[in-house]
């Protein structure tokens, strides 16, 4: 079983180095959880981003929850889960406060061309990477190029892409005799009950009553804007 300290440090250094969006953010977890760490397999690795992709919100900082949770239970899962939004969160807040000191400041204007740029070249390098360890076969590559084209070229709803690449997939399965998922540990597997689900719902929405009753208008909004966009 990993250990705490270990747990921290190497979740910390991946909230800490998650720069360029969630592709540069899951290519960095992939080298430390998979390539550098035997703590996930390729294929474990790649069946959660899968699931995750699915769900409604940031899908990397749901990816480093699992993987956290994976290794340590529910208290894995948060301390993945917080040190992948901390660091960030922190860092913005000075950016922040920086930009509202010297943003109209034209070395600033160019600093951030320069930042974009960078961005940019992490993004495809992180995109390479991934494409490599998913995209193995002819027909994943077949499956990545129309899905593309369904949603960039002839602009089909999301859900249908995901149902008709769903449905391959199981058939593919069936003809190919894939290996099925590992199944979750005891450890695990005793944070899926229903009253634990109730319990972080509750949690998840507590603070917008509390706010509704203390009259913060505006952070209330924002509270409900948000939250509504999580799920969406």
């Amino acid at each position: 079983m990993t250990p705490y300290p270990l747990l921290t440090r190497v979740f910390a250094r991946i909230g800490l180095l998650s720069f360029g969006g969630p592709a540069a953010q899951i290519a960095v977890m992939h080298r430390e959880l998979v390539e550098e760490r035997p703590w996930l397999t390729e294929a474990q690795f790649l069946r959660a981003l899968s699931f995750c992709m699915l769900l409604p919100g940031p899908e990397a900082m749901q990816l480093a929850t699992y993987a956290g949770w994976r290794l340590r239970g529910i208290p894995g899962g948060l301390i993945a889960g917080a040190l992948f939004v901390l660091p960030g969160a922190a860092v913005i807040a000075i950016l922040a406060l920086l930009y509202a000191q010297y943003g109209t400041r034209p070395e600033t204007e160019a600093l951030m061309l320069g930042v974009k740029a960078s961005v940019i070249v992490i993004v495809v390098q992180a995109l390479r990477r991934l494409s490599t360890k998913a995209l193995k076969r002819t027909s994943d590559m077949v499956m990545a190029v129309a899905a593309f084209l369904a949603l960039f070229a002839f602009s089909l709803p999301f859900p249908l892409v995901i149902a008709l690449a769903a449905a391959w997939g199981a058939l593919r399965s069936r003809a190919t005799g894939d290996e099925p998922a590992t199944p979750a540990t005891d450890a695990t597997r005793k944070g899926t009950a229903p009253a634990t689900i109730l319990l972080w719902l509750v949690l998840w929405l507590l603070p917008l009553p509390i706010l509704y009753v203390a009259g913060q208008t505006l952070l209330f909004d924002l509270a409900a804007f948000f939250a509504k966009l999580a799920v969406v």
